[in-house]
């Protein structure tokens, strides 16, 4: 690829991680369907934003290790469960059919988007629950499935994270936020990148630009999310799920 290439690459790398770092996901709603509108085939576009957005995970790790976002405890749980789920979805997308697998996770998270619009004190206070081993386990269910999702999908997947942790483990939008950016930023995709690489492909190539996009980004959406608090991060969650919800029922 040229310089302008390149360029653009970064452009759209940065602004996409911005907004995902800000609302908890979706960054494979404007950088995957970039690479594949590019000419890179379906599972290599995959691979390579996998590997690229592990760098949203730094860039958002640095910010919010000056913050007290994070719970050790549950947060060894969202790894435990959700990279089985993530190697297990990256593994079957080669041989899944695509086109019904995208529709129906457009509906889920167009209607997640929907859902949080009518529910004006979603996510606005931090009010733990469901830690007793009980609701750990089915969290950790749900995560598993999340996992596989993002494993295999990608697009807005993360902002199932972000709910989940709001609606079961009682979270508010900036914590769920910081744990969404953080681990499934870092371990998730971490571990999606290599079970895709190793399966397929990855454009090392065109990696670059995307990886110091997607670091800054994630630094500049997170530093956005800590400063503006719960209101305006929600707001931003559901301009973001609701797009997402619609681009893939479109694709």
């Amino acid at each position: 690829m040229d310089w302008i290439a390149l360029g653009t690459l970064f452009i759209i790398s940065l602004v996409a991680n911005i907004f995902s770092a800000f609302s908890g996901g979706g960054a494979g709603l404007i950088q995957l369907p970039v690479l594949i509108f590019l000419g890179l085939p379906f599972t290599v576009a995959l691979a390579t934003h996998k590997a690229a957005t592990v760098a949203l995970g730094i860039g958002a790790t640095l910010r919010h290790m000056r913050t007290d976002s994070l719970e050790w405890r549950l947060s060894l749980w969202i790894v435990a469960w959700g990279i089985p789920g993530v190697v297990l979805g990256a593994t079957v997308i080669f041989y899944v059919p695509e086109r019904w697998a995208v529709l129906a996770l457009g509906l889920l998270t167009l209607g997640l988007g929907l859902y949080s619009t009518t529910n004006k004190q979603l996510g606005q206070h931090h009010n733990p629950r469901h830690r007793n081993l009980k609701g750990m386990l089915l969290g950790g269910l749900i995560l598993f499935i999340i996992g596989a999702l993002n494993g295999s999908l990608t697009s807005g997947t993360g902002l199932f994270c972000t709910l989940w942790l709001i609606l079961w483990f009682g979270l508010d939008y900036r914590r769920a936020v910081a744990y969404t950016l953080v681990l499934v930023g870092l371990t998730w995709n971490g571990a999606g990148a290599i079970t895709l690489g190793a399966l397929g492909n990855i454009q090392w190539s065109w990696l670059t630009p995307l990886l110091v996009g997607s670091f800054l980004g994630g630094y500049i959406g997170a530093h956005l999310a800590i400063q503006h608090g719960n209101r305006w991060i929600k707001r931003g969650f559901e301009v973001i799920t609701i797009l997402v919800g619609l681009s893939l029922i479109l694709k």
